[in-house]
């Protein structure tokens, strides 16, 4: 009994042990990682991340995937970029109607994927494509510059000493977690991804709560990329290029079932932190950007390997009498 309770607190709190061992081994084999500057990069950093994983949990909750979200963030912040630049729009109106663009993107995405009868990852495997082509085509694959210096504020910007893109990821993560935990679209998104027919059948919508939460990941990506064009000051066409990646990491990473149902976004924070401290951590040991995906490649790999084989141990285990 007391090994079983050992195993299951290792499993709980493997995340936290996975987080401190990275700080631990980063602060060690580089000089100035555990500063407090260093952390407030990290911070700012993972703020994209932590916005758009918070769309993705959604997604991947009801065992769907979206890999457009990159290219969303990226079209949305040339799009912003070009209101701003090219048509003299006020930079509030401009980020109110980009974001919009990319709400419009994930309805797009869900749309299909509900009335094609289409398996979203194919869906926004061509959308991606799609969506970081009009990038190229919208600026003739050059970056657009021109903004007002107040736009840097969304990217670059304090309140006290805690970065602003921090501020609204948590804002976002916490809204998203009541989202999930405390309403009924968040009940209907986990009976979704644990049986979408039997979810269907019960009288859910399980269409229109799919374009929904696609939807809502667009718009999110949308932040993601607003935030991204103000600290480079940049409508960058490859801006956000290989994003998603980094952004299925953390939410598996975070225990979000790849097939659904299962999980709690608010793992997916500590996620999004290891992600970051990684990303941060091999930047400043100099490793080279290709080591750095394969590095990537294998943690996404090993944790989907951990949550397949925890899900074969728990539907082996012998089932317990009712008393």
């Amino acid at each position: 009994m007391k090994q079983i309770n050992v195993l299951r607190l290792f499993q709980k709190y493997t995340i936290f042990l996975v987080l401190i061992a990275l700080i631990i081994f980063f602060s060690a084999f580089t000089r100035n990682f555990f500063s407090f500057g260093n952390f407030m990069t990290i911070a700012r950093q993972v703020s994209m991340l932590g916005i758009s994983a918070t769309g993705m949990t959604m997604i991947v909750l009801m065992g769907e995937m979206d890999l457009s979200v990159g290219s969303v963030g990226a079209l949305v912040g040339i799009i912003c970029s070009v209101l701003m630049v090219n048509f003299g729009i006020h930079p509030v109106l401009a980020v109110t109607i980009a974001i919009a663009a990319g709400a419009v993107m994930g309805y797009i995405n869900g749309s299909i994927t509900r009335y094609c009868g289409m398996p979203a990852l194919i869906t926004t495997l061509g959308t991606m494509g799609i969506y970081r082509g009009f990038c190229y085509v919208l600026t003739r694959g050059l970056p657009v510059f021109g903004f007002a210096d107040g736009f840097s504020y969304i990217g670059g910007g304090y309140i006290s000493i805690i970065p602003f893109p921090v501020i609204i990821m948590t804002l976002i993560m916490i809204m998203g977690a009541l989202l999930l935990n405390n309403t009924a679209v968040g009940r209907y998104v986990y009976a979704i991804g644990g049986n979408k027919e039997a979810a269907r059948l019960s009288g859910i919508n399980t269409g229109r709560v799919s374009v929904a939460m696609f939807t809502l990941s667009g718009a999110l990506s949308a932040i993601a990329g607003i935030i991204l064009t103000s600290r480079l000051m940049s409508g960058q066409p490859s801006g956000n290029d290989g994003f998603e990646f980094d952004v299925i990491t953390a939410v598996i990473l975070g225990g979000i079932s790849f097939r659904g149902g299962e999980g709690k976004i608010n793992n997916v924070f500590w996620g999004v932190l290891i992600v970051g401290v990684l990303s941060n951590g091999l930047v400043m040991m100099n490793v080279d950007v290709y080591w750095q995906k394969i590095i990537k490649g294998i943690i996404l790999v090993s944790a989907v390997a951990f949550d397949s084989l925890n899900r074969a141990r728990q539907a082996n285990a012998p089932k317990k009498a009712p008393v």
